[in-house]
C-alpha cells in the first residue's frame, strides 16, 4: 500500500519519517548523511517502501519569509524530483520549530540530545509528517463518533478548591 515519506532536510543530516498504510500515524524511519549518496539512497527507499508522496519540510523564517535555508531546500527538492524521474509528487510544508519540538520531546523523556545520532532529525521529520496528516483530515478527523458522546463527567459541576 502506498505511503507518505517526510523529509527534514539539513546541510549535514536528513531525517526521514514514514506514515502507516492508513495515513494516520507518522513514525521515525532513519537519518541519512547529506552527501553524494543521498539521492541514490532516497530513490531506493522510495521504491522499497512504496512511497506515493513526499513531504519536505520548508524552513520558513519566523517572519514567514524564505531565507537561504529555504532556497537550499528548494534546490534539494528539484534534484530529488529529477532523481525520481518526476514520478512521485513532492509537497512543501512549513517546518518552523519542528526540530525544537523534537528536542523538547526527547528532553521530556530524559534523553540527552546528541546531534550526531540523528534522532532529532528523524523526530523532526515525524513532527512534520504528523502535522501534515492531521491537517489533511481537517477538524472532523478529531471528532468522536456520536455514540461516544456519553460523557457523564462533563455534566458534573466543577468542585471548588478550599483555601
Amino acid at each position: 500500500m502506498p505511503r507518505i515519506l517526510a523529509i527534514d532536510h539539513g546541510t549535514v543530516r536528513v531525517g526521514l519519517a514514514l506514515c502507516d498504510d492508513l495515513e494516520l500515524v507518522a513514525s521515525p524511519l532513519m537519518t541519512l548523511p547529506n552527501g553524494p549518496q543521498l539521492m541514490a539512497e532516497l530513490v531506493r527507499i522510495v521504491e522499497q517502501k512504496q512511497v506515493a508522496r513526499i513531504i519536505i519540510g520548508m524552513p520558513m523564517l519566523m517572519s514567514g519569509g524564505r531565507g537561504e535555508a529555504a532556497q537550499r531546500t528548494e534546490r534539494f527538492a528539484d534534484l530529488l524530483s529529477k532523481a525520481l524521474q518526476h514520478e512521485v509528487p513532492l509537497e512543501f510544508v512549513d517546518e518552523r520549530l519542528s526540530s525544537k519540538t523534537a528536542e523538547r520531546a526527547l528532553k521530556r523523556e530524559g534523553h540527552v540530545i546528541v546531534p550526531k545520532d540523528g534522532l532529532v532529525d528523524q523526530l523532526a521529520a515525524t513532527v512534520i509528517l504528523q502535522d501534515y496528516l492531521n491537517s489533511r483530515r481537517g477538524p472532523a478527523g478529531y471528532l468522536l463518533p456520536d455514540e461516544a458522546m456519553d460523557m457523564p463527567w462533563l455534566d458534573e459541576q466543577p468542585s471548588r478548591r478550599r483555601s
